[in-house]
């Protein structure tokens, strides 16, 4: 009995190996199948339009993923900042604070050590200095974003010009020929339909990637402010 399950459980890995190594092999054709039709449809959209649009896409793309790096990076933990500033300040003072400011990452940490750079000369003086470098940080935060806009902005009006040329490209063909039948005409209404679609998938592709990190900024920004105020009431606190 138990070399009949043993057999049976031999023979059901081996089944499902051979399922899983179908399946593998399937989805690597439909995987080559559709680099294979991306291509062909790139060519037929005019490599010269078809090509300007991908460049929108890879720099679209690189200054997205700097910019999520970036803001990434720049994100805190304000709370447990602002925790270990308070505390900073109350067992060593100022010299204290700006030390954990310096040890910690992020525009936050930076806009409260300017902020603490100041203290001595009074809380406005404190307040203006944290005011003016958060300017500053947010300048840093938004770095780039509008070429990322222009590139939104950019691709689906290059696949309209592109459909525009196709439009012509079909009524030479007509002023050609003296005929209007489909065949004739479906080169360039081909070249027309694709080159709109691709400019359309590039504009929405980086749009999404843009209202994240539109998000991200003013999330960021949130936090800074909010950080900014505790800040102040930690200095009014100390000086008292």
């Amino acid at each position: 009995m138990k070399k009949v399950v043993n057999i049976l459980t031999i023979a059901g890995f081996m089944f499902l190996g051979a399922i899983q190594s179908t399946q593998a092999q399937e989805a690597a054709k439909k995987s080559e199948g559709f680099r294979q039709e991306l291509k062909q449809r790139f060519i037929e959209g005019d490599p010269g339009f078809m090509g300007i649009v991908l460049v929108a896409l890879i720099l679209g793309l690189a200054i997205a993923i700097e910019r999520i790096i970036y803001l990434n990076m720049a994100t805190t933990n304000t709370k447990k900042l602002v925790a270990n500033v308070d505390e900073a300040l109350s067992s060593g003072g100022v010299e204290a604070a700006k030390e954990v400011c310096r040890n910690t990452k992020g525009p936050v940490a930076s806009i409260f050590y300017q902020g603490l750079e100041r203290a001595d000369e009074g809380i406005d003086a404190a307040e203006k200095a944290v005011v003016g470098y958060g300017g500053v940080q947010m300048g840093l935060l938004e770095k780039n974003i509008s070429w990322l806009s222009l590139f939104i902005a950019l691709a689906p009006m290059l696949g309209f010009m592109g459909t525009v040329i196709g439009m012509i490209t079909a009524f030479d063909s007509i002023a050609v020929s003296n005929d209007i039948s489909p065949a004739v005409v479906a080169v360039g209404i081909k070249q027309a339909l694709l080159t709109t679609v691709f400019g359309l998938v590039v504009a929405i592709i980086l749009q999404i990637f843009y209202n994240y990190i539109v998000s991200k900024v003013d999330n960021i920004v949130n936090n800074m402010e909010d950080a900014s105020i505790s800040l102040i009431d930690l200095l009014a606190k100390y000086k008292k």
